[in-house]
C-alpha cells in the first residue's frame, strides 16, 4: 500500500492512547508501515522498548514483531504527519465541567496540525466526535474541494481492542467517494465486514451505542436499588429473571457504569438533542448516584466515623488498568467525607496508597467490591465482614 511518495503507509495521531495503539500495532501486524505520532515522551520509550503502557490483551507480542520488522515506528514531531498515506486521528474528545462537548478544542487541533496534511493524503477521524464535527474539519481546511475526510468510529472494549479489530464490522463513512472507498479499502485488512453508511448515520452510531448501554447499566442499578430498598436480594431476582428467559437475557449486574465513554458519548448526544434525552439524563443522576446510594445504604447500619471500610477495585473495568473517571474513586471520597477510615486496593492499576488484597480484608469491616476483577473471585472473606458487592463475585465466598 505504501506510495513512492510517502515514508509511512499510516501515521496515526494520538497513536500512544488507547484507541491509536492497538490499532496501530494492528495495522503493523498486517504489514503496513506505520508511525505513531504522540507528545507523551514517557510511553514512547516505554513501547520502543517493547512493552505496552497499559493493559491490552494479545499486543505485545505484535507489538515486539513490529518493532523488529520495522513496520512500526514512534514519533514525537508533527512533521512526521505530511509523510504518510492516511492519518489517523485517535484523541481524545472530551466535555467540559458542564457536561458539553469540547468540539473547539478538537477543531483547534486541526488548525495547529493543518500545515502539515495535503490534500493527496486520506484523513481518517477516529475520534468519538460530536454530529457535524466532520464537516466543520472540512471548512477549517477549506471547503473548496480536493480533501479526502472519512470518520471511521471505533468500538472496541477496553483491554481488548487487538482481538475485537479483527472480529467486528467497521463502520465506514466519509465526505467523498474517494475517503469512503480508501478507508474501507484499509480497514478490510483488519475487519471481516464493513459497513458503509452517511456521516450522520456513522456519527450517530458511536453515540447512540455507548448511550444505549449506559441507559441499560442505568435500568439494572435501578433494579437494585429498588430490590434492596425491599430486602430482597437483586442477585437472586435477576436471576429467575434471565435464566432461560432470553426476552431477559440481556440484562447486566449492577454496578458502576464508569469510564471516559458512556458518561460523556451520553451527555455528548444530550446536548446534541438540545438537552431534550430524558432517558439519558435519568441514567446519568441513577449511575452516578449509585455510590451515594451504596454510602447511605452503610451509614444507615454504622457509624462511619468508627469503621474501616475498603474498596476493592479502582479501575473503572474489570482486569484492566484503566483508572480514568472511575466510580471508585467518587465512592471513596464520600466515604472520607463522612469519616471513614477508607482503604483502596486494585489488581491491576499502581498507586502507592493502595494495599493488597488480604491486607484490604483483614483491615477493613466493610468490604466493597468496586469492580470485578477476577482475582476477587477466589477471595475468602472471614465471617463477620459484611460485604456489599453489586457484582456478586465474592459475597458468596464469604466464611
Amino acid at each position: 500500500m505504501e506510495d513512492k511518495h510517502h515514508s509511512f503507509d499510516i501515521v496515526i495521531i494520538g497513536g500512544l492512547g488507547h484507541v491509536g495503539l492497538p490499532l496501530g500495532i494492528a495495522f503493523a501486524g498486517r504489514g503496513l508501515k506505520v508511525c505513531l505520532y504522540d507528545l507523551d515522551q514517557k510511553k514512547a520509550d516505554t513501547v520502543r522498548s517493547g512493552k505496552m503502557p497499559f493493559i491490552e490483551y494479545g499486543a505485545e507480542p505484535i507489538l515486539k514483531e513490529a518493532l523488529k520488522s520495522g513496520k512500526l515506528e514512534i514519533s514525537l514531531d508533527a512533521g512526521c504527519i505530511s509523510k504518510a498515506e492516511y492519518v489517523i486521528i485517535a484523541i481524545g474528545t472530551p466535555v467540559d465541567e458542564y457536561l458539553n462537548p469540547k468540539t473547539r478544542a478538537f477543531l483547534e487541533f486541526f488548525s495547529k496540525i493543518k500545515t502539515h496534511l495535503h490534500k493527496d493524503q486520506i484523513i481518517i477521524i477516529r475520534s468519538t466526535v460530536y454530529p457535524h464535527t466532520c464537516r466543520q474539519v472540512l471548512n477549517l481546511l477549506g471547503n473548496d474541494g480536493g480533501w479526502s475526510i472519512s470518520y471511521c468510529p471505533e468500538r472496541i472494549i477496553q483491554g481488548y481492542a487487538v482481538k475485537e479489530l479483527s472480529e467486528l464490522p467497521q463502520i465506514v463513512s466519509g465526505l467523498s467517494d474517494k475517503a469512503v472507498e480508501k478507508a474501507a479499502e484499509l480497514f478490510s485488512l483488519l475487519s471481516p465486514k464493513i459497513i458503509k453508511t452517511s456521516i450522520g448515520e456513522a456519527e450517530l452510531v458511536k453515540l447512540f451505542s455507548n448511550a444505549w448501554r449506559y441507559v441499560q447499566f442505568a435500568v439494572t442499578n435501578q433494579f437494585y436499588m429498588v430490590s434492596h430498598n425491599f430486602g430482597v436480594d437483586y442477585d437472586k431476582v435477576r436471576y429467575a429473571m434471565t435464566e432461560g428467559y432470553g426476552r431477559a437475557a440481556t440484562l447486566p449486574t449492577a454496578g458502576f457504569a464508569a469510564g471516559p465513554c458512556l458518561l460523556k458519548d451520553t451527555m455528548q448526544l444530550a446536548a446534541f438533542n438540545g438537552n431534550n434525552f430524558l432517558l439519558g439524563h435519568a441514567a446519568m443522576m441513577i449511575n452516578e448516584g449509585l455510590p451515594n446510594f451504596i454510602v447511605e445504604g452503610i451509614r444507615s447500619r454504622r457509624d462511619l466515623t468508627k469503621t474501616k471500610v475498603g474498596i476493592l477495585g479502582m479501575a473503572f473495568k474489570a482486569d484492566i488498568d484503566d483508572i480514568r473517571d472511575s466510580l471508585s474513586y467518587k465512592l471513596g471520597k464520600i466515604l472520607r467525607f463522612h469519616g471513614a477510615k477508607v482503604y483502596y486496593s486494585d489488581e491491576f492499576a499502581k498507586n502507592p496508597d493502595f494495599v493488597s488484597k488480604e491486607e484490604l480484608v483483614k483491615e477493613s469491616e466493610v468490604i466493597i467490591v468496586g469492580v470485578p476483577h477476577s482475582a476477587y473471585k477466589l477471595l475468602d472473606v472471614p465471617k463477620g465482614k459484611e460485604v456489599v458487592d453489586l457484582w456478586g463475585v465474592i459475597k458468596r465466598n464469604v466464611k
